[in-house]
């Protein structure tokens, strides 16, 4: 019974860098996490570290 159907408002997501993504540079910077469905309906905006630029950014969840 490993692989069940997960149950409850709480979803993974995906945070990926916005900076990163127009800048044009080659890789990606991205993060998974949890977010409760219930409690915060619109997308995710986070500012996490990216280790290819060195600094804090702004990352926004992707589908």
């Amino acid at each position: 019974m490993a692989s069940k159907k997960a149950k409850g408002n709480r979803v993974q997501v995906i945070l990926e860098c916005t900076e990163m993504k127009n800048s044009g540079l080659p890789g990606t910077s991205r993060y998974v996490t949890t977010k409760n469905r219930k409690n915060t309906p619109e997308r995710m905006e986070i500012k996490k570290y990216n280790p290819i630029l060195k600094r804090m950014t702004i990352h926004k969840e992707i589908k």
